[in-house]
This record gives structure tokens, sequence and C-alpha cells, in this order.
């Protein structure tokens, strides 16, 4: 019997290369894999046109595809994505912003959207420990430095409450804020002043790596931005082949971890960063030898996390939970 044929689509990872290059395959199928440039791409082309069977998603645009009820995809356990995110929070330097309480009442540009994935959960964070508020906020939603057309392919939902607006095609909210026009930005991407060491600009936590390491301490969460979608139709007719799609995506991320390791042998020589193998080695005691972890047992307080603030910032009219929205007999992974 022949394969099956997928279109599979995501970003260009290490841990997706494998499958990329066909080093790893996945059973019973024949992947035709396809990226893009930006991610949001990837995204727009699901969402707007179903343009693949399996897809990476960002976890705020998959849930936004439940506004009408029912969404037209489910997830599968595979995190493709995840950062913390106390270090995507930059303020103006001559605001007077010094600490998480000073936010209050200020103008706050955000990426592409209101609540996208780096938005949610410092957001998220910053309501749990600092009594953070964003009804109290004025928003400007933007680009910065590179460019990228509006996200018109999914609901653009915000509280009545909650000021919004969406800057002119074309604005910076990098320049904005250098410039002192707003006084904070949240952003998946650094913007250009940061990169730059423009000394009109710092991030909210100094050292944002140490207040992200305690956090994971703390809290047990390794945030989650993206997940692995997969079309409703082939989840509910297909539950051999999801399976095995599961599975590849599991091997390759495993095969980019040795890659990793066995380079800690060689001082981690095969990639221009000093004191990589340190940083790998650190980060492995914090975070287990299984640093990146798919599957549900690992990751139910991180996804229930992202699922609580989506409903609290009023993104979502209920709280899901995982049972609403990952592939059901993926859920004992």
């Amino acid at each position: 019997m022949p394969d099956r044929t997928l279109d599979i689509a995501f970003w260009n990872y290490d841990r997706t290369r494998p499958l990329a290059d066909g080093s790893v395959g996945i059973a019973g199928v024949e992947a035709r894999y396809h990226t893009a440039q930006i991610v949001p791409e990837i995204f727009e082309a699901m969402i707007r046109r179903r343009a693949y069977d399996v897809s990476e998603l960002g976890l705020t645009y998959f849930l936004r595809t439940f506004a009408q009820g029912s969404s037209p995809f489910l997830a599968l356990p595979v995190f493709l994505n995840r950062a913390f995110r106390h270090s995507a929070i930059y303020v103006n330097a001559a605001s007077g912003i010094e600490r998480p309480e000073d936010l209050v009442a200020r103008t706050i540009g955000e990426l592409a959207l209101y609540g996208h994935d780096a938005g949610v959960m410092p957001k998220g964070i910053l309501m749990d420990e600092f009594g953070f508020r964003p009804e109290r906020n004025r928003w400007i939603v933007g680009g910065i430095d590179f460019p990228m057309e509006p996200i018109d392919f999914v609901p653009q939902s915000h509280p009545a409450d909650v000021p919004v607006t969406v800057a002119p095609k074309g604005t910076d909210l990098g320049v904005l804020l250098e410039t002192g026009e707003i006084d904070a930005l949240i952003s998946a991407d650094v913007p250009r002043c940061v990169l730059d060491g423009s000394p009109k600009v710092r991030r909210l936590f100094p050292d944002a790596e140490a207040v992200e390491r305690d956090y994971y301490r703390r809290t047990g969460i390794f945030p989650i931005m993206h997940t692995v979608v997969v079309t409703r139709e082939l989840a509910e007719r297909e539950p051999a082949i999801v399976r095995a799609v599961y599975r590849g995506f599991c091997e390759a991320k495993t095969v980019a971890e040795e890659d990793l390791v066995r380079g800690l042998t060689f001082n981690s020589m095969g990639v221009m960063i000093p004191w990589l193998s340190d940083l790998l080695l650190r980060d492995r005691e914090l975070l287990g030898s299984d640093w990146w972890p798919y599957g549900m047992s690992a990751n139910r307080a991180a996804i229930d996390a992202v699922l609580r603030y989506h409903h609290e910032q009023g993104l979502t009219e209920r709280r899901f939970t995982a049972e609403d929205i990952v592939v059901p007999y993926l859920l004992d992974t």
C-alpha cells in the first residue's frame, strides 16, 4: 500500500531539520515539507487556506480559531517554539519605569497583535506576581524593523475596557520606544534599538536570565509559544497516521538533542557561540536531560498556564482545557 502523502509546514528549527532533510522519516507517510521566511506566513496559509495537513501554529493563533465554537484543527503535544518571556519586555530608559509596578497607566506597544504568543505569557506573569492590569494601560499594536503584513487572518479580540489601537502600516514600534513615544514594548522579536545597544532603551528585568531561571525553579513552567496542529478531519479519520506524525516529530527532536549533547565532548566547536557548552550544561542541570519536552505529562502545567492566561486576558470567551484542544488519543503521552 503506498504511503499517505501529507503536506507538513514548520519553520527551520534544529528540532525539525531531521524531518526536512530526510534523516528522520514518518512511518506510512510521504511527507512534503514547507517553510516560510517568517513563521506567521505559515500560520496564515494554514488558517486562511488550509494549505497543509500538519502545520506549526502559534498557540494564540490556534486558540482564536475556536471563535465560532469548534476549531478546524487539533493540536499534537509537540511544541516547536518555547521561550522564557520576562526578557521580552522592553522599556524606555527615561520613562521612569524601574520595576513592574511602574507599568501602570503607560502606553505599551505589542508586536503583531494584542495578545501575541510572546505577549500572553509575560502579561499573565505580571498579573499573577505584580498585580498588573492590562486595562489600566494604552496599547499600540504594530511591527518592528522588518517587513510584516498586518495580522488579519484571526480575530483581533480584546476586552472592551482595554484600549487597543493599531499603528499605521510601516510604523516601527522599536523606534517609538527609543524616542519615548511609547513607554514600553512587549515583543517576541528583539527590536533593532536593543540589538544596537541604544542607551535609551533597556529590558524591564535587567538580569532577565536570572529572573527566568528563578521562575522555572518556582513553577516548573517552560513557556510554550507554538504547537503543531493537524486538521480535525485527519485526526478523526486517520489516527494511525497522526500517531506516526507525532512519533516523527519526537524522533527528530531526539536527534537534535543528541547532536547537541554529543557536541559537548568537543566543546561544541560546531557552533560559533563561546561558552555554549557551559550554557548547555547549566540548562540541563536546571531543566533536566529532556529540556525541551513533548507529550502531555511533561507539559500539563505549561499548557494550563497559557489557557488560563488566554481566558483571563479576554482573548477567548471560555477557559479551555487540554482535552478541548489536543488530539484525544495523544492525551496519554
